[in-house]
């Protein structure tokens, strides 16, 4: 303040006009700091909501059955075609080979963009089938699911409720299995809130999801597709 110069109008002016330009200034500083940090809280957004999105996915796949044979088979239609005779066609390998396919894609999806537990399991359930093992989903798919509810801030599902064992959702049964193996995802979009938490499990999380980073609730391993499992 001892360097303004109030003496003369001419002196009034040029102080004016500094203050002016130094603030200025500094609101443009400030403008630039805060479009930079939304940039960059929106692209984190983005691959929370991605990653979630396509989590879900794997969830709907992997455990959208609750009866009948929950197991995935490995044998691939040219060991089929050996064990039948040459020109019969083998019973029931189309089904099979189109659950298989889809959960090989969930895993795959899984080991890139799952937690460290989903990434292992996924990984021995991809071994076992590889090695021509049948195998089983319903560790994952629970890792998936209290994974996902955390994301959505939902209550945990309380221990009473007994859910019972879920595997790969049957080709045919529902949207859920067809969806992902067409590729087609939902809404994008991460529920940050209790409140939204239930219509983000619809048809998509589009609406309203960057709440969750907005208010800077985001987790370090957080964060699908369209589908309604059937038994």
């Amino acid at each position: 303040m001892r360097n303004l110069d109030f003496s003369s109008w001419q002196a009034l002016l040029s102080t004016l006009l500094g203050l002016a330009v130094i603030t200025l200034i500094g609101v443009g500083i400030r403008l630039l700091a805060m479009q930079t940090i939304q940039q960059r809280r929106e692209r984190e957004n983005r691959q929370i909501n991605e990653r979630l999105r396509t989590l879900i996915a794997a969830y709907k796949t992997l455990g959208g059955s609750f009866t009948g044979d929950l197991a995935v088979d490995p044998t691939h239609l040219r060991e089929l075609r050996r064990a039948t005779g040459p020109g019969e066609a083998p019973a029931g390998s189309d089904r099979g080979r189109r659950t298989r396919d889809a959960v090989e894609a969930a895993l795959s999806d899984i080991i890139l963009l799952g937690t460290e537990e989903q990434v292992r399991l996924a990984a021995r359930a991809a071994t076992e089938l590889a090695e021509g093992r049948a195998i089983h989903t319903h560790d994952l798919v629970v890792s998936l699911r209290d994974f996902v509810r955390e994301a959505l801030d939902l209550d945990p599902v309380p221990p009473s409720v007994s859910i019972p064992r879920q595997g790969p959702t049957r080709p045919g049964s529902g949207r859920g299995g067809s969806d992902r193996t067409r590729g087609e995802g939902g809404g994008e979009g991460r529920v940050g809130g209790r409140g939204g938490g239930g219509a983000g499990m619809g048809a998509g999380i589009g609406v309203g999801t960057g709440i969750g980073l907005g208010s800077g609730h985001h987790h370090d391993e957080s964060h699908i597709g369209t589908g309604s499992p059937h038994g």
